[in-house]
């Protein structure tokens, strides 16, 4: 079973930061928590879908062996996730945040985790039903 609280308190800080920020759309230390916040909201996301299908499987081993987009293609197939394909471009802005600071790309992670926020809540929903 696993433990999900973490997850809710990380999702609840970057939704907490992200009505901010739409208060405060000038206030860039705002939008640099909302990435921030998306990085570790993120990680959590992945480990814990990771783990969800580590329990689902009836050989654990075979998820460790998996690349990353087959494992998102296998959680939208267990109906963990909705779309594979706004995983992979989560992982891609994700990335992109620990290369050298650039506004522009800032600016699109930020809209990225606007996007993110909804599809994370549904994880975490989908993560509760099966971990009553």
């Amino acid at each position: 079973m696993l433990e999900l609280t973490s997850l809710e308190k990380a999702l609840s800080s970057l939704e907490q930061a992200i009505v901010r920020s739409q208060r405060e759309p000038m206030d860039e230390e705002v939008r640099d928590s909302v990435i921030q916040r998306f990085e570790y909201s993120y990680e959590l996301s992945w480990k814990m879908l990771k783990r969800q299908l580590e329990i689902d499987s009836p050989t654990p081993v075979s998820i460790d062996a998996m690349g990353f987009k087959e494992m998102i293609r296998e959680s939208a197939e267990r109906g963990l996730i909705n779309n594979p394909e706004s995983w992979f471009e989560y992982r891609r802005q994700r990335n992109m945040t620990s290369h050298a600071y650039n506004e522009a790309k800032a600016k699109q992670v930020y809209k990225t985790a606007l996007v993110f926020i909804q599809d994370a809540k549904t994880l975490l929903q989908n993560l509760k039903q099966r971990n009553v």
